[in-house]
């Protein structure tokens, strides 16, 4: 068990080595994503009014996300979210016919995106090796 945990440790040290700050250009690359463009979030900002904004909002959300970086805290507000209740199927009375969405502020989901673009090769080459030790 303990050469698993090693080797686990040895995998997050070596994401966390390799991590780099979000660039202004992966900021632009997330906010042009038009999968990621919905109603308002929690913090009222409509992604449409971020998207066609100037480089000047990208550039100022680049800053407001760097930081958090470098402080390693995020702030108080990202903490939040609105959980909505989405009904699926079924009767609309049955309480388990729905499922929870959660609203969060635009500018976490933005850095959300950008860190799951940089860490999902690595997710993919540990389970991949993991998995062939089955």
């Amino acid at each position: 068990m303990h050469a698993v945990n090693d080797a686990i440790q040895t995998e997050i040290h070596r994401a966390e080595s390799t991590m780099t700050e979000p660039s202004v250009f992966e900021v632009e690359l997330v906010i042009e994503e038009p999968k990621h463009h919905k109603s308002p979030d929690i913090d009222q900002i409509p992604s449409q009014l971020i998207k066609e904004g100037s480089r000047t909002i990208h550039y100022e959300i680049h800053k407001y996300i760097l930081s958090f970086c470098n402080k390693k805290e995020l702030p108080e507000e990202w903490k939040e979210s609105i959980n909505v209740p989405m009904y699926k199927k079924g009767n609309e009375t049955d309480f388990s016919n729905y499922s929870g969405t959660s609203h969060l502020p635009t500018t976490y989901k933005i850095l959300f995106y950008i860190l799951l673009s940089k860490l999902t090769p690595y997710a993919g080459g540990i389970i991949k090796d993991h998995l062939s030790g089955f």
